[in-house]
């Protein structure tokens, strides 16, 4: 519906690919995702604003349909934002969940199924996120983020699909791959990040923003389809 280009589509999609190849960064999927050209970056105004939330439905929709398609491992899907930069923790988790909660609502909207694969309670350690029927886990990151690897100058919102986590327990590689994520944050930051759990654990909604919350903490979330 919404094809056109931002005018800073190109300079932030290469601060971003810089930012993965850098020897620091610690994700080594997304660093596999930049190497095979299955990482897609949308560039966008503001992650405080509803304005292309639109236009990113779009996107995140054609790239479940295009994975299903061809379910090739480690493909992304990252958004960008040009600001605002001067967000502290809490205020990018608020964004976060603003941009979430109104994404899903548009996936309601356009009549798309959850993922039965996953839970829509953001409260249960099966939850994760769905649009076009696809799973979705999100990985933020803003210039004001505690821990160094969710820091980037613009705030960011990677969506990854959850069916590549299952199919990479299956083959037995998901335990190794996340050993050596842990390994190179423990090696950026002098520590382990603790809010990193399984799926299946707890829920993955405490991880999204990137902030340390306790267990009182609730997701801002509520889906509005039919029930699951």
């Amino acid at each position: 519906m919404f094809h056109w280009t931002h005018d800073a589509q190109s300079k932030l999609e290469q601060k971003l690919f810089s930012h993965i190849a850098d020897a620091g960064f610690p994700c080594v999927g997304a660093k596999s995702a930049l190497a095979r050209g299955t990482l897609k970056v949308l560039a966008c105004n503001r992650i405080d604003s509803a304005w292309d939330d639109v236009r990113i439905h779009d996107h995140l929709l054609r790239f479940a349909q295009s994975y299903r398609a061809d379910p090739a491992l480690f493909q992304s899907f990252a958004v960008v934002f040009e600001g605002p930069a001067g967000l502290d923790e809490t205020a990018f988790e608020r964004a976060l969940w603003e941009r979430v909660q109104s994404l899903s609502d548009k996936d309601v909207w356009r009549g798309q199924d959850y993922d039965a694969r996953v839970s829509p309670d953001p409260g249960n350690p099966h939850f994760s996120l769905s649009f076009g029927g696809e799973a979705f886990f999100i990985v933020g990151l803003h210039p004001q983020a505690s821990r160094p690897a969710r820091r980037f100058e613009k705030p960011c919102l990677v969506f990854n699909l959850h069916d590549q986590f299952e199919r990479l327990r299956e083959a037995g590689k998901y335990e190794g791959l996340r050993e050596k994520i842990l390994v190179r944050d423990d090696r950026l930051a002098g520590s382990r990040n603790p809010m990193l759990a399984r799926h299946g654990e707890a829920s993955e909604a405490r991880q999204y923003s990137g902030r340390a919350v306790d267990d009182a903490w609730r997701a801002p979330f509520n889906y509005r389809g039919g029930a699951e």
